[in-house]
């Protein structure tokens, strides 16, 4: 099929963008796929790699690359030019109002200080062979670092982490996707209003699940610090966690701390719990699929997302914290489910309640992000799974989740709409299963998402595991 390339030079847009704008591309008619991307060395190995781009290409770190294969040549220059199109879109815009592009764009870290030399926190989203110098910077002109950039080296994380501790700064990240702070959603992140209850977390999905679900029981969050997932291993020993506990249990507004973390390293998490419970100040432990027994005056051990935040909540109102939902042991007799989830920590929440018998996917894998899209932004990856997986006669149940906020898909619903439909009609007897993570106050409008899932026969559950226990009760495969 043909394709066609073009150089934008000294063009910077951040990934989450690009994503976005990439995803448009491949909705225009006769596009089969299409990247923008920063031309680092990184980005075009990869682009060679999924069959995106053949030979050399003349363009340097700083230039931004647009690639479209399409099914005519006519297809693929068109969907370049609109590519273009939409890049110029907001310059155009700036130049209408009157204000310099210039004014809004400053090129450099000590530009944005100048304009505005009030600023605390440098959001960093760079390929990451580029990002701990960017955040090495940002430290040294005393600012904290969201550090969303992936492909980061360990050594450089603790270097950095190290760095921002002595000089009492947090680094979170790297490959940080969701925080909130002083009442700002960054990245991947809802909108929740402000309130008592404070996170730090090693989870991203993790971390809006346990936001929302506390916005929807009528609290709210003082702030949500992200560590970036491996933060809590041996090798980074929970730098950013531990300057996170400390900071929010010094804040006057936060009433009830709540840690999330896939299991972290057993010495990590022992430093992490005995720091937590020097807090003087209620901590809720959610560390997915460690020990959940234990609880102490004000320690409490959280089993699932949900029981983490329906336990600070209640701890918040001054009240005993619900004991929650056991998680059911498992049967391997039965159809299976099939789990396609677009956050990694959900897919590892329903493993826990729903065993080894069924098969559950985490689209946001690295393996199936490569060269294209995270699922959040673009649903079509998952989409064919769907249909493949409903003419499956050992799939009982497909189990879904459908994150909101900023960042993600403007509407995710309709987008899986046509996927949905194809299912049902393909098998009448496949059960399909998804919870929401949003809020009523997201772009997205959780009402509205909710009630075009339940019109496409979607059974909804308010939380990622009971979405999971009702999926293997519907497939035969859990049992309480």
């Amino acid at each position: 099929m043909p394709t066609a390339a073009h150089i934008v030079a000294n063009t910077y847009r951040d990934s989450v963008a690009l994503m976005q704008l990439s995803v448009a591309l491949r909705e225009l008619a006769g596009v089969e796929e299409a990247s923008m991307i920063m031309a680092t060395p990184g980005n075009l190995a990869l682009l060679r790699e999924v069959g995106l781009l053949q030979g050399e290409v003349a363009a340097r770190p700083s230039d931004l690359l647009i690639v479209v294969r399409a099914k005519t040549a006519a297809a693929a220059q068109g969907a370049v030019a609109q590519a273009q199109a939409r890049l110029h879109e907001g310059i155009a815009a700036t130049a209408q109002s009157g204000v310099a592009a210039e004014a809004i764009a400053p090129r450099s870290l000590g530009m944005a200080l100048a304009e505005a030399p009030e600023s605390n926190l440098a959001l960093i989203s760079v390929p990451g062979e580029y990002a701990a110098a960017e955040a090495a910077k940002a430290l040294a002109r005393g600012l904290n670092v969201m550090l969303f950039s992936d492909n980061v080296p360990v050594e450089d994380e603790v270097a950095l982490k190290r760095r921002a501790a002595a000089r009492g700064l947090l680094v979170m990240g790297p490959d940080c996707g969701t925080a909130i702070i002083d009442g700002v959603p960054l990245a991947f992140a809802n909108v929740v209003r402000r309130g008592p209850i404070g996170c730090v977390a090693a989870s991203g999905t993790g971390l809006q699940q346990v936001t929302t679900l506390v916005h929807r029981l009528g609290l709210g969050i003082s702030q949500a610090i992200g560590t970036g997932g491996r933060d809590l291993s041996e090798a980074v020993g929970g730098i950013t966690m531990l300057a996170g506990l400390q900071r929010l249990a010094a804040d006057a507004d936060t009433k009830v701390i709540v840690l999330i973390s896939k299991p972290p390293a057993p010495a990590v998490a022992e430093k992490v719990i005995a720091a937590a419970a020097r807090a003087r100040k209620p901590v809720v432990v959610n560390f997915i699929g460690a020990d959940a027994a234990a609880r102490g005056r004000s320690l409490h051990f959280a089993r699932t997302l949900e029981d983490a935040a329906r336990a600070a909540v209640a701890l918040a109102r001054g009240k005993k914290p619900p004991r929650g939902a056991p998680v059911p042991r498992h049967a391997n007799s039965g159809r299976r489910v099939c789990g396609l989830f677009s956050g990694g920590t959900f897919c590892y929440e329903a493993e826990l309640i729903l065993g080894a018998h069924h098969e559950l996917v985490d689209l946001g894998d690295d393996r199936y992000t490569r060269g294209r899209p995270h699922p959040m932004i673009d649903h079509r990856l998952r989409n064919e799974r769907i249909v493949h997986a409903a003419r499956d006669p050992e799939v009982g149940a497909i189990l879904l989740d459908v994150v909101l906020g900023l960042g993600a898909h403007p509407d995710p619903a309709a987008e899986m709409a046509t996927a949905l439909r194809a299912a049902r009609k393909g098998n009448r007897r496949v059960a399909l299963v998804a919870s929401v993570c949003g809020t009523d106050a997201d772009p997205q409008e959780l009402a509205r998402q909710e009630a075009a899932l339940r019109k496409e026969g979607v059974r909804l559950e308010s939380s990622n595991a009971a979405a999971a226990r009702l999926a293997g009760k519907l497939a035969g495969g859990a049992r309480k």
